[in-house]
């Protein structure tokens, strides 16, 4: 069963991963807040650092934010097993509370590596290892309803023709591939959905602009147009072929993985928020007493203590959702509601932290107000607050997609 502390084998990750967060991310926060879409050139050593970091980590553990491979095995022999999901996790919520956007600036460790790990064959795994890549899913007529996808893809010989339109693509100007997700056939829905490795010289692949963002700001968001993009065959990730048994679950299987780690994401923010404001209340000669009963304390205190037991919960639901992951076990459910109570927490916990803060947490006196631009990303990407609790209800209900919308 599940521990809830942090696994003694990764006490020093963690406590390096806070490291790099305290003396390399906080310090560049704010300067690359302001300076949007210029590429913080303060990560390009650090991230080899922490590609040596995995390189040399035998069990399997990660200290950067890039994807983990679930394992095949089925471990049923009833060990607990603390492994790439777990540790990957942990060290996401250490660099989140630095900066958001700068861990995900951070080459090598986006969320397309996230789904490479998950469904690449070993081939594709040694082909595309040190290389950076961006995930792209959302298109302007499909956000949410990853079904909804009308990128397609043609087998023409040795290549599939992709045609489409992909919008919010994280980390798609600086990364070197595009895992593109398309479909080989619309009439079939769902179960044509399949993902593409994509180079960033091909032929067809086209970066058309940069959103300017609310948050999140040292993290570029591209927009492409793929016409007559030709990917070699090879580049399909996972099975190629349509089982409407199966339904898409093989790319699908990499949202298990990867929301898992933006509650984590979310974890350290609301960390960093209810950190900054512990501060100002003891600055302001205010005591957290737990052992009095809210009523008693502080309007400010109670909020402060109504926020951290969110905090708790949110952290919680995260680590058992990669705890699971390490351990083979179906973590579907548990992925959905890691990433909604954290997306949640975080948003209200950083709104209500400039609140209680007032005018510190309205200028640029303290990070507040930036965390709490930063904090709404973390609700949307990655499957919005209203899917994940659509989801949940799915699988408590035992109904599928089209019998509960």
């Amino acid at each position: 069963m599940i521990h809830l502390e942090i696994p003694r084998k990764f006490k020093p990750l963690v406590r390096q991963a806070h490291a790099v967060a305290l003396e390399v991310l906080r310090p560049i926060s704010r300067k690359y807040d302001l300076a949007e879409h210029e590429r913080p050139v303060e990560l390009d050593m650090l991230a080899a650092v922490i590609d040596g970091m995995n390189e040399g980590n035998t069990d399997g553990g990660g200290a950067g934010a890039a994807g983990v491979r679930r394992d095949a095995g089925a471990r049923q022999d009833g060990i607990n097993r603390n492994g790439a999901n777990l540790s990957t996790c942990l060290s996401i919520m250490e660099l989140c509370w630095g900066d958001v956007g700068m861990l995900l600036s951070m080459p090598r460790q986006g969320l397309g590596n996230a789904a490479i790990a998950s469904v690449a064959n070993d081939e594709q795994l040694a082909r595309f290892k040190g290389r950076w890549a961006a995930m792209a899913i959302t298109e302007p007529g499909c956000g949410s309803d990853s079904a909804a996808i009308r990128t397609t893809a043609r087998l023409e010989g040795d290549h599939y023709v992709l045609n489409g339109e992909k919008i919010f693509v994280t980390a798609g100007d600086r990364a070197e591939l595009v895992v593109v997700w398309a479909t080989l056939d619309r009439q079939l829905g769902r179960s044509a959905i399949k993902s593409f490795v994509v180079e960033k010289n091909t032929p067809g692949f086209e970066l058309v602009r940069l959103e300017h963002k609310l948050g999140i700001r040292a993290s570029d968001t591209a927009a492409f147009v793929l016409r007559d993009c030709r990917v070699p065959k090879a580049n399909l990730l996972g099975d190629p072929t349509v089982s409407p048994e199966r339904g898409f679950a093989g790319v699908m299987q990499t949202f298990d993985n990867t929301r898992p780690m933006v509650a984590a994401m979310a974890v350290g923010l609301t960390r960093a928020c209810l950190e900054e404001m512990r501060a100002i209340i003891t600055a302001c000669g205010i005591e957290v007493d737990y052992n009095r009963p809210l009523p008693r304390q502080p309007s400010v205190v109670a909020d402060f203590v109504r926020m951290q037991a969110d905090y708790e919960a949110a952290r919680l639901l995260t680590m058992q959702a990669a705890w699971m992951a390490d351990n083979a076990r179906p973590n579907s459910l548990q992925a959905s509601m890691a990433k909604a109570k954290a997306g949640r927490t975080c948003v209200e916990v950083a709104l209500k932290c400039v609140e209680l803060a007032g005018g510190m947490g309205y200028t640029e006196t303290t990070l507040l107000e930036k965390w709490a631009r930063d904090a709404k990303i973390l609700d949307i990407f990655e499957g919005t607050q209203q899917i994940q609790l659509l989801i949940i209800a799915r699988r408590l209900l035992g109904k599928n997609s089209a019998e509960l919308k």
